[in-house]
């Protein structure tokens, strides 16, 4: 990530050194833009995948009560409307394609082979960057919530002897894996792992 960063300064350097006022405004739109639509369809994919798995829930669960037919009728429309929001994104992202060729173009005309091999490798790099980090702050997520189910499942005699509580855990994550909570919790949570948070 730090070589990416720093790959893209340099590369902005050249930008505000070598170009003209509009084609730096070019250039500067694209990659913003390029961030953000990316970050838009993980976002869209995202809560489309947790729609359909609760969708799945409820076919499995077969219920056939009214809430559970409101639900359904609630995620179905929500699954529409997403549906809709990703096709309008990727619309947005072919034009952002068609942009990257004109701002390539633009730097063929200032920058060296070498230097816009390194603007191709920074812009190719980006995505993956982003889905990468979406990733490990859905990781960071999930150890969270599981972190604050299991202080809300120990009985508050215990979390007050050794001076758990839910916000002070979230606060300090590095004590995760040193609370040694699985040794103190009978039956089958005795088993349980430190979160994956602490193994990254």
């Amino acid at each position: 990530l730090r070589r990416h960063q720093a790959l893209g300064s340099s590369i902005a350097a050249l930008v505000q050194d070598r170009l003209k006022p509009n084609e730096k405004e070019k250039y500067s739109v694209f990659i913003g833009d390029l961030e953000r639509i990316v970050n838009l369809l993980l976002s869209l994919c995202n809560r489309l995948s947790r729609i359909d798995r609760s969708l799945l829930c409820l076919q499995r669960d077969e219920l056939g009560t009214e809430d559970a037919a409101e639900e359904k009728d609630s995620l179905l429309h929500k699954r529409s409307l997403l549906l809709r929001q990703t096709e309008d994104a990727r619309e947005l992202k072919e034009n952002l394609d068609r942009r990257q060729r004109v701002v390539q173009t633009i730097l063929s005309g200032y920058l060296t082979k070498p230097q816009l091999q390194n603007y191709r490798r920074f812009v190719s790099a980006k995505p993956s960057l982003l889905i990468g980090q979406r990733h490990l702050d859905g990781l960071i997520l999930q150890g969270e919530e599981q972190l604050t189910r299991l202080v809300k499942s120990l009985p508050a005699e215990l979390a007050e002897a050794h001076g758990w509580s839910t916000v002070g855990l979230l606060s300090n994550s590095a004590s995760w894996s040193s609370l040694g909570l699985s040794s103190v919790i009978p039956g089958p949570a005795h088993s349980m792992r430190p979160t994956t948070v602490t193994s990254l």
